[in-house]
């Protein structure tokens, strides 16, 4: 796959998600709405029924004080009609029903009213209304009145009326009355609005968020889920796609490697078939010497990727002995030092370590070491200057191989233990391999129970350095 078109995948996948989200977001803000719309009819509903009960309470109350008055200015009444029994005209009926009404009028004077109400009977009905909606919800309510600019009656208690509260802004921020999102007037008539009931829901945003907080918590549980596996698999889109590229690099190399002793044997074949050569003992002997190293040469490169396949499948058994780490140092140096001094370069060794002597497997141990002289010597264009040294540390050995070549760059030090990488060095083939060296040497570490670190600086050179252990763990 094209790196365009993974490119294409990732955004259509994240444009997706987007508008998911998007989605999502705007029809749980639109149940959070209907819920409160549906809440505020509730309220408002709520608050018509309390004012119809007061207005209802207060006529009563005015009908039963304008009847007592009455009864006491009955016998008046009485003698006047009996006196003038003679002038009981329709316009003096109407004269008097117009004195009645505005007598009993007087018994419903809207600021008196405003400030006769009955804290008990209207803390009642406020919860008896608002239970009958299902609304069971913490909440502040106040009487404003509009005479005296301030709240006579705040949550069940008559309230000290201070000056014009309405002047101070501190008074009206440390008030939750003041914001509150429901109002209604009470005893209002055309001429006169005496106050308001206010009615103030301090929970209410997280009662309204709470019917949704399933649906909530189920969206983001599965657009997290579903974030979480497009972010995988455009990790593992990347991490395919670098695997086969050094796989690709890895088969050209292979071929590569291959190829020259094939075509060298191939060549020494035919010399010795040669009528000229066939008859030359010395000759015959030297391209059968070359085949034989040729051979000896494509048998490393194949018992190598053997290798890696079986500790890629976990089968491969060590034999830990005893093994004295400084004399397998001394033998691979003396194989590398030729190369090395081919290219006018040195190899030092500084064996400090005072207990040498560690559990491990020979072979494997000997192949880390030859690995990381062979890696100084190929990485180091111009005179390899190689150290590598030993010393004690707490529980076993630690040896580290230093050298002065190109070095590695940050990113590269995150791969170079990844099978089929190799440096980059701006031409495929020279330098040799299959970039399998290293990822060895690092499974060999682990299944030893070691540890290994890198260090390394573009044109400065690297540093490997590997901790074993003096006894291994038994299972």
């Amino acid at each position: 796959m094209s790196k365009q078109a993974i490119w294409s995948i990732i955004m259509i996948m994240t444009l997706s998600l987007i508008g998911v989200g998007v989605i999502q977001y705007f029809w749980i803000k639109r149940a959070v709405d209907l819920d409160e719309k549906n809440f505020d009819d509730k309220v408002t509903i709520a608050l018509n029924n309390v004012k119809k009960r007061l207005i209802t309470d207060a006529e009563e109350a005015a009908d039963k004080k304008y009847y007592e008055q009455k009864s006491i200015l009955e016998p008046k009444n009485m003698l006047a009609s009996i006196i003038k029994d003679d002038l009981s005209s329709k316009s003096e009926q109407l004269s008097k029903r117009i004195k009645e009404l505005e007598f009993r009028s007087s018994f419903l004077d809207p600021n008196q009213l405003l400030e006769n109400i009955n804290i008990a009977i209207l803390d009642k009905y406020l919860r008896m209304e608002l239970e009958s909606k299902d609304i069971d919800l913490d909440y502040e309510y106040g009487i404003y009145s509009n005479k005296d600019k301030a709240y006579i009656i705040e949550n069940g208690n008559y309230a000290a009326i201070i000056g014009d509260t309405t002047k101070s802004s501190n008074v009206a921020a440390m008030n939750p009355l003041y914001k509150a999102e429901y109002k209604i007037s009470l005893f209002a008539d055309d001429m006169l609005d005496p106050g308001h009931l206010n009615l103030y829901f301090p929970g209410k945003k997280r009662f309204l968020w709470s019917n949704v907080i399933g649906i909530l918590l189920s969206s983001v549980v599965f657009t997290g889920l579903i974030l979480f596996c497009f972010s995988y698999t455009v990790y593992v889109i990347f991490h395919q796609k670098k695997v086969s590229e050094m796989k690709t690099d890895f088969i050209n190399n292979m071929t590569h490697e291959f190829k020259t002793p094939i075509a060298t044997i191939s060549l020494a074949s035919d010399s010795i078939l040669s009528p000229t050569i066939i008859e030359n003992k010395d000759k015959v002997i030297r391209f059968i010497n070359i085949i034989k190293q040729e051979n000896k040469r494509m048998l490393s490169q194949v018992e190598k990727v053997l290798q890696m396949a079986q500790i890629e499948k976990e089968n491969v058994e060590l034999k830990f002995n005893p093994i004295n780490l400084h004399d397998l140092i001394v033998d691979a140096v003396v194989n590398a030092e030729l190369k090395v001094l081919t290219k006018g370069g040195t190899i030092v060794t500084n064996l400090n370590a005072q207990k040498p002597v560690i559990e491990g497997d020979v072979t494997h141990i000997s192949s880390i070491i030859n690995n990381l002289l062979d890696n100084a010597e190929k990485y180091t264009p111009e005179k390899p200057e190689i150290v590598i040294s030993t010393k004690d540390v707490k529980g076993g050995v630690e040896f580290s191989v230093t050298d002065n070549g190109i070095g590695m760059s940050k990113d590269a030090l995150k791969n170079i233990f990844e099978k089929f990488y190799r440096v980059h060095t701006g031409n495929l083939h020279d330098v040799k391999g299959f970039g399998l060296g290293l990822s060895y040497v690092k499974a060999m570490v682990d299944a030893h129970h070691g540890k290994i670190q890198v260090k390394s600086e573009p044109g400065k050179g690297s540093t490997f350095t590997i901790l074993l252990p003096e006894k291994q763990k038994t299972k």
